[in-house]
Parts: C-alpha cells; sequence; structure tokens
C-alpha cells in the first residue's frame, strides 16, 4: 500500500491543488492520500513585542477553515486528520504508524515556517520518507517569470509590466471528484481555542462585532460563496476601482483577502471567475484592478523569496538605520484607538473589534504609527500580525517596509496627510463617527479637523477634550518634520 501524508499548511481547499491532481494521477488501487492538518504550538505563543501571536478573531477563522476542508473531504470520501503539536513531532509519528511512504506540502518563504519545515527535514531522515513540496499560492510559478527571483525589480511597476508582457496566468485545475478512504485510525478533535491558548470573550467561538463590514466565516465554502455574491450576485466587480478606496460597508471592496490568506480561495480561481465576469458581463478598469491588486500580492511573496530575512530586520530592505522609537504610551494610544486623530483611531477601533480593517486604512494608520509616531515599524507589523484575520506573512511584512521607507521603491519620506485623506475618503464623516459615536454631533465638515478646535467649539458638540475623546497625542507638522529628520539622517549614514 502506497501511502502519501498531504500536510495541509496555507492552502486550506479542494479546489486548484495542482498537487492533489498530481497524486490523484499516480494513484492506483493499492495507494492513499491522507490528509493532515496540525495546529503548531508556536503560532499560538507570543512575537518578539509580547503581543498574542494569533489573536481570537484570526484563530477562530483558522478554526472554522480547518472545520470546513475536513467536512470537503467527508463529502468525497475521506477525511481529516487534526493534531495538535509540532509537525516535526506529529508527522514522524504519523509516517511510523501508518506506514507512511511519503510526505507532501506547501514550501513557505519566510523564517519561521521554513525552521518547521528543516526541523521535520530532519526528523524524516532516519525514516527515508520521501518529501515532495510544492509551489502552490500565486498566480504565477516561479518558472513563468521573465526573470530568476534574485533579479526580481525593486519597483512593482517594473515587475508588473515585465509579468504582464511575457506570460499568462495559468487557469486553476478541476478539483479531486473522489478521495480514497482514510485506515482506521483516530482522525482526532478541532481543538478549542482555550486548549489552543487563545483568550476569547465566549471561549469557543467568538461573536463578530455586529458593525464589522462583514460576518467573516472562514473555510472554501463561504470563499467560494463570497466569490460568488460579490462579482456575480452583487455585481460588484464593474465598480471595484471606484469603491475600493471605501471603509464603510460590505461591497465597497472584494474582501477576499481572508480567505486567499488561509488558502481557502486560490488567486487563480479569483482571476478565473473574473475573465468569466469579463466574457459575460463587462470588461473594464475595474475588472483589471482586481487583478492587478492580485498581482501585489504575488510580488510581496517573491520580494519575500529575493530577500528572505532581511524583510524582518529593523533596516529592512534598504539597510536604512532609521533611529525608530519604541514609545509604549504613544504605541498604546494608537493600537487602542485613542491618537486624537479621528481616521487613526476609528480604523483602530474597527480592527480591534472586528479583526478587519480596509486598505485605505491600514496605509493610514502605518503612515502615522510611522511618519507622526515615529514608532518602530515592527512594532505595528506584529500588532496587524495578532489581530488581522487576513494576515499574510508575505503581504504584511511587504507593505510595513514600504510604508516605513525601509522595504521596495523608498523614495523619499513619504507619508499620508492625515486631515485630507479622511477629507477625500469619508467627506461626511459616516465612517469615523459609526466607530466614534463620541463624535456623533461634530459636523461632517469639521470632524476632520477636529484636533484644531476648541474647547469652546468642542463643548458645543458635547464633546469634553480629554473626557469624552481625546487631545492629538502629537502635532502633526512637528511630528512630521523630527521624523523626516531621522530619516534624511538615516539616508546620509548609508
Amino acid at each position: 500500500m502506497q501511502r502519501t501524508l498531504i500536510w495541509h499548511r496555507y492552502n486550506l481547499r479542494l479546489r486548484d491543488r495542482h498537487d492533489l491532481q498530481h497524486l490523484q494521477k499516480l494513484q492506483t488501487s493499492h495507494s492513499q492520500l491522507i490528509p493532515l492538518y496540525c495546529f503548531d504550538p508556536r503560532d499560538f505563543g507570543k512575537t518578539a513585542f509580547g503581543f498574542p501571536k494569533t489573536g481570537a478573531y484570526r484563530s477562530q477563522f483558522l478554526r472554522e477553515s480547518v472545520a470546513n476542508l475536513r467536512e470537503n473531504l467527508r463529502q468525497q470520501g475521506s477525511d481529516l486528520i487534526i493534531r495538535q503539536g509540532k509537525p516535526e513531532q506529529i508527522i514522524p509519528e504519523l509516517v511510523k504508524t501508518l506506514n507512511i511512504d511519503q510526505v507532501c506540502f506547501e514550501a513557505s518563504l519566510t523564517r519561521e515556517e521554513q525552521q518547521v519545515e528543516q526541523a521535520l527535514r530532519h526528523a524524516l531522515q532516519p525514516l527515508r520518507t520521501h518529501i515532495q513540496t510544492h509551489w502552490g499560492a500565486s498566480l504565477y510559478h516561479p518558472s513563468q517569470l521573465p526573470f530568476e527571483i534574485e533579479q526580481l525589480p525593486d519597483v512593482f511597476s517594473q515587475f508588473r509590466k515585465a509579468v504582464e508582457k511575457s506570460a499568462s496566468i495559468p487557469p486553476p485545475v478541476a478539483p479531486l471528484t473522489q478521495f480514497p478512504p482514510l485506515p482506521e485510525m483516530d482522525v482526532g478533535e478541532l481543538p478549542s481555542l482555550a486548549s489552543l491558548g487563545v483568550d476569547s470573550p465566549q471561549t469557543d467561538s467568538p461573536q463578530t462585532d455586529s458593525r464589522s463590514v462583514l460576518a467573516f466565516q472562514g473555510g472554501e465554502s463561504a470563499g467560494m460563496q463570497r466569490l460568488h455574491d460579490y462579482i456575480w450576485r452583487g455585481d460588484c466587480l464593474r465598480n471595484y476601482k471606484l469603491t475600493r478606496n471605501g471603509m464603510l460597508g460590505a461591497d465597497y471592496s472584494s474582501k477576499f483577502s481572508p480567505w486567499l490568506a488561509l488558502g481557502c480561495l486560490s488567486p487563480r480561481s479569483i482571476v478565473a471567475e473574473v475573465q468569466r465576469y469579463e466574457q459575460e458581463r463587462v470588461a473594464n478598469q475595474s475588472t483589471y484592478w482586481l487583478v492587478f491588486e492580485l498581482l501585489w500580492r504575488d510580488y510581496f511573496r517573491l520580494v519575500a523569496a529575493k530577500y528572505r530575512d532581511r524583510l524582518f530586520y529593523k533596516s529592512g530592505l534598504q539597510k536604512r538605520l532609521i533611529d525608530w522609537q519604541q514609545d509604549w504610551q504613544l504605541f498604546d494610544s494608537w493600537r487602542s484607538g485613542m491618537t486624537g486623530y479621528p481616521l487613526v483611531d476609528a480604523n483602530m477601533r474597527e480592527l480591534a473589534a472586528t479583526g478587519f480593517m480596509s486598505n485605505r486604512g491600514r496605509q493610514n494608520v502605518a503612515s502615522f504609527l510611522t511618519k507622526n509616531l515615529g514608532i518602530d515599524w515592527r512594532m505595528g507589523a506584529e500588532w496587524f500580525e495578532s489581530l488581522l484575520i487576513d494576515y499574510d506573512v508575505c503581504s504584511n511584512w511587504g507593505n510595513w517596509t514600504y510604508t516605513a521607507g525601509v522595504g521596495n521603491d523608498a523614495r523619499g519620506f513619504r507619508y499620508f496627510n492625515i486631515p485630507k485623506q479622511s477629507q477625500d475618503y469619508d467627506p461626511n464623516g459616516d465612517y469615523l463617527k459609526y466607530w466614534l459615536p463620541e463624535l456623533a454631533a461634530v459636523p461632517g465638515d469639521r470632524i476632520h479637523q477636529i484636533h484644531r478646535l476648541n474647547a469652546a467649539e468642542l463643548q458645543n458638540y458635547g464633546v469634553k477634550r480629554g473626557v469624552d475623546y481625546p487631545p492629538p497625542v502629537v502635532d502633526l507638522a512637528e511630528s512630521l518634520a523630527v521624523n523626516q529628520q531621522r530619516y534624511e539622517s538615516a539616508i546620509a549614514l548609508q
């Protein structure tokens, strides 16, 4: 009996799986595919700055995704083995117990994940178990690129133009219709949040805040439903480029990212639906722009492959020695949404309450943390890692290095003008008031500049500064000047 253990990591789906299709072709009546998911305790520990590595909302989304993978496998005649422990310990034990011949998994690109792979390879070496890895989380395979990964352009637009000119996105592969049954064994139970060491208001099922833009449900089935609802039922794709910078409501953007992050949806499946939509309804800038955003996701994966550990260094990809601060009082005002700048505060409160934040919001709060507060960007990256249900190691750290000015395309001291961004993207203050109800009576044309209102003006709107809403933690112009000087000093030293 030929037995292959399929270790699921960040590919919690059955559709568009080249590895499964390949293994099925090799199957005989005397072969078995044995799926496994392992809840690694290291994923639920602490970050370097002491934050929960995987917070309650992200943990629950993961649990739901694993449960749905098991359900879908059972519908195909198989099951999912679930274990809690270190893969390099769990997998060798299964290899010995089940007489497994080979172990297959998706290779990772970043340090912590690669360390687990290396430990697993070392543990399997005495057992003479064959290891097969694959690449499956991007639009393009590295072999399609017109350059080696080491020659990846440091400017996204150069990468995009080269790839779009020389390669086409492969179509998704068809899902398997049937899996062989597992051998007789204890497949294990889905662990509770409590057993994973995750603090939650409700131990086993943190409820989505009623103000959340979407009731995110983990799993391939929910991801495919969202894909259908956004593109076909809601017909939202035709206006994506116009609405994608919104912050309020379910459909200002696709919100496919949580399912992409865990591989519940593949990017190629999304592109296939976009292409079908273009054929059956309309092809315009919006349909192109959704694919454009997925290409950014590919780019950050390749950045991680090219630069490896430098993605996580304080000096970033540019080796830029900026004098970052680790002021915990200022950082706490930022992460709790108490900076005195409504756009920052509303977004940070949404993140804390729901595990999600718009792309527009992420860019602004990251700019404020690094360019106004001068706080070590890695603290922000780790806070996002803890809370975001769509946390993706490559995209998260790639975006943070970019915003901090130590990543790709670092051209000068670029920052977001917070009040202007607030006015441009939330002109009536609807989003701000949604998350900052204490400011509900402040007129839409004044809420963006609330830091300039005096005590008497605020009192007219029922707001007492320092009681109902905090005073500004920094002066915008002065703080920018200080941090620009730090940035330019670092440039001068290079």
